[in-house]
């Protein structure tokens, strides 16, 4: 029998690094209104698509912001795993996603509602 030497295993840390912030007048998220509003403050004037996660608190107020993925002018790849890192990393009891449509056509595209359906399902778990 032959003695495999032994494995070396890391030890890590993960740290939320702050980059920057934004004031927010309304401080908690009470209608879907005060959650477009936090996003078009966040994502106006942007030329290619991002998918954006806001952390929550337990009464609903925003903690933190993370650009999970920036895309191209009409395409975005979401993973399930980014998009639920930060919210892990700061402690948070729940989420919002936005994303945004650069060519102005508010329709979802077939991905998108596949993603909805995805983070859906890995939410729940």
């Amino acid at each position: 029998m032959k003695i495999q030497p032994a494995k070396r295993i890391d030890i890590v840390r993960v740290k939320l690094i702050k980059e920057s912030s934004i004031l927010y007048r309304n401080r908690r998220i009470s209608a879907p209104s005060d959650a477009y509003e936090l996003a078009k403050e966040f994502m106006e004037d942007l030329d290619r698509e991002y998918f954006v996660v806001v952390s929550l608190n337990t009464k609903n107020e925003p903690t933190c912001i993370n650009t999970c993925h920036m895309g191209n002018i009409n395409s975005s790849i979401v993973s399930v795993r980014e998009v639920f890192k930060t919210a892990i990393l700061s402690n948070s009891t729940s989420i919002m996603c936005f994303h945004n449509h650069p060519s102005g056509d508010p329709e979802p595209s077939r991905e998108d509602v596949e993603v909805t359906k995805r983070l859906r399902e890995a939410g729940r778990s």
